[in-house]
């Protein structure tokens, strides 16, 4: 059983957000108040497999008291993604997760964050580099997705029952287009479509929401709202570090 099949429902997860959810603000949250899981801020894993590797490996930091943690990753580059998710692997953290949703420019010039959107075939490679480099060290973690609801329009029927068919433990959907950025407010009955998809594929995929959630009470009546597995919570911690000491 892998740890995601052990977390309560709805659990609570912090975004992994960059330049903000490094080791030293983990800590933080997790002394005042923790979430049922957290992820590290998205690494290269094009950097993590150079010469230029002891720099990156800073951002992979973690404690003990932060589990369960998953290492998220980006690249567009399969060889690369299965060196950089040995190495997470051995590292001991609980889960991989891959991004497809991050929109920032030059992340989207390497062919990686939401420009897999565009790409389903390479998002598939990429998919399948994580779970090789995994087994490749001799591990047996849990692979996971964060990805937006399309990429200048709305592509749920298309592009979420592709990344339900490659076999991963759980998908974070950010309820926007990566066209949208964060410049709307988050369109939860798109999580409650995808687990609409999910259901009726039948495969035990957890669904993850995100997107303008408030706090925990926000977040439960979200997860009512649309039957997701879990919340995922960003901006919401800024300036409350016991965010997720709220739990009732």
């Amino acid at each position: 059983m892998n740890f995601w099949e052990k977390l309560p429902k709805p659990f609570f997860a912090l975004a992994p957000m960059a330049d903000v959810t490094d080791a030293a603000f983990r800590r933080i949250i997790t002394k005042y108040g923790k979430p049922d899981v957290m992820w590290t801020e998205f690494v290269s894993a094009d950097g993590l497999a150079s010469p230029g590797r002891e720099v990156l490996i800073n951002d992979l930091k973690y404690t003990e008291e932060e589990r369960p943690i998953v290492a998220q990753l980006f690249s567009a580059h399969p060889l690369k993604m299965r060196e950089a998710s040995k190495l997470c692997a051995e590292l001991g953290f609980d889960g991989i997760d891959i991004n497809m949703g991050c929109s920032d420019r030059s992340i989207e010039k390497q062919g990686a964050g939401a420009a897999m959107i565009k790409n389903p075939e390479s998002a598939k490679e990429i998919i399948q580099a994580v779970k090789d480099g995994i087994k490749e060290a001799g591990k047996n973690i849990p692979v996971s997705v964060k990805t937006r609801v399309g990429y200048n329009k709305v592509q749920i029927d298309e592009w979420i029952p592709f990344l339900l068919e490659q076999d991963i433990a759980a998908l974070t959907i950010h309820a926007r287009t990566r066209k949208e950025m964060s410049n709307v407010p988050a369109r939860w009955e798109h999580v409650k479509e995808v687990v609409e998809i999910r259901n009726k594929m039948k495969v035990k995929t957890l669904i993850i929401g995100n997107g303008d959630a408030l706090n925990i009470e926000h977040g439960n009546v979200l997860a009512e709202e649309t039957g997701c597995d879990g919340i995922m919570l960003g901006r919401a911690i800024f300036g409350n570090p016991w965010l997720f000491a709220e739990f009732p």
